[in-house]
């Protein structure tokens, strides 16, 4: 059992995503077939004209044609934690490593940043990691005694694995779905370990598909106020109440 630390990879990624963007845009407002304008974005000699049209959708708040456009990511190097947050977003799909399937016998870990400005705080956590690994281990070695083994072993002596394990998970969200999780995870305000992994994500999307995502971040950076009010702002925006005066 060790320290794990965060890894992001696209694994899914949309084709012409651009081109359907604008055919589902366009459909809404034109007696055409979204299927030739599709074909029309395709063939166009001024792709340049395609990608700015998406932009001034998207700077419009016309969001629902990127809905039909989606991303999937594989995750590792996450706590339980973030996962009981990330799946909070319930407009997406998830496949998640089972804790019931695969043995927590070597569990990795991950560690707040918070522990590692304390020699003293990080070693009892480390320590508390070594008990729980050795209180799991123990458990499946009496469950196995008394005939029980395998998954269902594992489905019951897991009960003691701590929100630190780290878990892997596959996720699968549309633009729109994207946007609103970039909005609200990359805001200071959200936990330390979900904001880094919608920050990478969003390096990887922005990267892909930068006519949708170059203006995307916390929603403070969209508003160029902090909605969040004086209690709760980092204060690198002003408050609504003092954007508004």
């Amino acid at each position: 059992m060790s320290e794990t630390f965060l890894n992001v990879k696209l694994i899914g990624k949309p084709e012409n995503a651009l081109a359907v963007i604008y055919a589902a845009c366009r459909q809404c407002y034109s007696p055409m077939f979204a299927g030739n304008m599709y074909e029309d974005a395709l063939s166009s000699k001024e792709p340049e004209k395609i990608g700015e049209f998406v932009r001034k959708v998207i700077s419009s708040g016309h969001e629902s044609p990127v809905e039909h456009v989606k991303f999937t990511f594989a995750i590792e190097g996450v706590s339980r934690a973030l996962t009981h947050q990330l799946v909070r977003h319930r407009i997406a799909s998830y496949s998640q490593q089972s804790q019931r399937y695969v043995t927590g016998a070597e569990f990795s870990y991950i560690v707040p940043p918070s522990f590692k400005k304390d020699e003293d705080i990080l070693s009892r956590f480390v320590s508390t990691m070594e008990e729980i690994q050795k209180s799991y281990n123990e458990l499946s070695s009496l469950l196995k005694k008394n005939g029980i083994d395998g998954e269902k072993a594992n489905q019951d002596a897991r009960f003691v694995l701590p929100q630190a394990a780290e878990t892997k998970i596959v996720v699968t969200m549309n633009c729109r779905e994207l946007i609103h999780f970039f909005r609200e995870r990359c805001c200071t305000r959200a936990q330390w370990e979900i904001r880094a992994l919608a920050e990478r994500m969003l390096q990887l999307v922005r990267h892909e598909l930068p006519e949708v995502f170059a203006s995307v971040g916390a929603k403070c950076e969209e508003l160029n106020y902090c909605p969040e009010g004086p209690k709760f702002s980092c204060g690198k925006f002003p408050s609504k109440e003092s954007y508004k005066r």
